[in-house]
């Protein structure tokens, strides 16, 4: 390629300058060694490091951690526990959680516990102090820096939660409404779900563990009243209700949990509740461990 003259005329001025000597190049400054981040703590797993030694022996079947991460709960967040009980899992959420986050724990609707066959009016007076009871025993939890901490019945939330929640978690807690509902006792299957759905943040996610019942099982006895519900039937049923099925893993599956029609889930541990004077029998499902478990990830649309 030919240059132009304007630049050979160019190159021709700045030949007959006068040399000038190149300034030293400024010497670079030493570098400082890199040192490597220091590693973050695992606040989660030191949380479940302190918990009491017989919680501890259930994670061998509750994969807690494993369980927490997948849904994305993080410190700070708005949580709503489903059927709370008596806090094994608020336990892990509410120091976890921090000052910043809150735990909403749950028990299922008042309206729902007198078809309980075991429920007497002592037990069921017991159910009507739950809101108390929960928040006055989660005050052992929080520590100076634990989660703030509310509870009310399925059914009983108020309007200013709606769209507040970050993250939903029902962890075994789905059989008993499905059961009822199936039952034709009432829709709380329908309306916990749709409850749910109002108090989480659109893309909120809904984590659910349930006991598993295999494919080949009735649908009459994989109808909640044996503990036991159907992978399908609760895809079916939370996406009805406006959710997005996600993900699903199987680290809280149980090979061994092989029931028969005649089996309920509660004979497993730690209830025990068809074998406690039958030490061989107890033995004999002691072997089999916690129960089969799906656990499944929805998210509330955007």
């Amino acid at each position: 390629m030919r240059k132009s003259p304007v630049l050979l005329f160019a190159a021709f001025l700045v030949a007959c300058q006068p040399a000038e000597e190149a300034p030293e190049p400024a010497a670079e400054p030493a570098a400082e060694p890199q040192q490597e981040a220091a590693p973050q703590p695992d606040t989660l797993a030191a949380i479940l490091d302190a918990q009491p030694d017989e919680a501890k022996a259930r994670y061998q079947y509750r994969h807690p951690k494993e369980t927490l991460e997948p849904f994305g709960i993080e410190p700070g967040m708005t949580i709503v526990e489903g059927l709370s009980g008596q806090g094994w899992y608020s336990k892990i959420l509410v120091p976890y959680h921090g000052s910043e986050g809150k735990l909403i724990g749950t028990a299922d609707s008042l309206e729902m516990y007198p078809l309980f066959s075991f429920m007497n009016e002592e037990r069921l007076a017991r159910m009507q102090k739950f809101v108390t009871t929960f928040t006055t025993g989660a005050a052992e939890w929080v520590g100076e820096d634990g989660a703030e901490v509310a509870a009310f019945h399925m059914g009983s939330m108020p309007a200013e939660l709606e769209g507040t929640a970050d993250a939903v978690i029902f962890i075994r807690a789905l059989h008993n409404l499905a059961r009822f509902e199936n039952a034709g006792e009432g829709p709380f299957l329908t309306e916990s779900l749709d409850e749910v759905y109002r108090v989480l943040k659109p893309g909120g996610v809904f984590g659910v563990v349930q006991h598993h019942a295999r494919d080949v099982m009735p649908d009459e006895w994989a109808d909640g009243s044996k503990g036991y519900l159907k992978k399908q039937f609760v895809i079916d049923r939370v996406t009805a209700a406006g959710f997005e099925f996600e993900d699903e893993a199987d680290f809280n599956a149980n090979p061994k949990d092989e029931p028969t029609t005649d089996d309920i889930v509660w004979r497993l541990p730690p209830s025990y509740n068809t074998s406690k004077d039958d030490p061989e029998l107890k033995a004999q499902y002691e072997a089999i461990g916690e129960s089969n478990r799906m656990t499944l990830k929805f998210r509330k649309p955007m």
